[in-house]
C-alpha cells in the first residue's frame, strides 16, 4: 500500500492538522515508512506467544478490598439543606 500526497492531505484534514502544501510529500513519505514497518511486523510469527502487560515481569501491588470509612450516613446528611428518609432531597425538575 502506498500513500500519495492527496491521501496525506486527507489524513491531515481528518486529524485537524494544518500541513502546508510543500510539506505534503514529506508527510506521505513518513506514512509510507510507517506502513512499511507495519508490513514487517505482520511477517512475524506470533503463534504461541503470550500477550505481555509490561516489558518487565512485575506484579501490581494489591490491597485488601475493605470498607474503611463507611457507616457515616448521618454525618454526610447533616450537611444537606434537605434530607428525608436517609437521602438527599432535591427539588423536582421534571414534570
Amino acid at each position: 500500500m502506498s500513500i500519495d500526497t492527496e491521501t496525506a492531505a486527507r489524513v491531515a484534514k481528518l486529524a485537524r492538522i494544518k500541513v502546508e502544501d510543500d510539506a505534503l510529500p514529506a508527510l506521505a513519505s513518513e506514512f509510507n515508512t510507517i506502513l512499511g514497518f507495519i508490513e514487517q511486523l505482520q511477517e512475524v510469527d506470533v503463534d504461541g506467544v503470550e500477550p505481555m502487560v509490561s516489558v518487565t515481569p512485575m506484579r501490581l501491588k494489591r490491597r485488601d478490598d475493605a470498607v474503611t470509612d463507611g457507616d457515616q450516613q448521618d454525618r454526610v446528611l447533616s450537611n444537606a439543606p434537605d434530607a428525608r428518609e436517609g437521602f438527599f432531597a432535591v427539588p423536582k425538575v421534571v414534570e
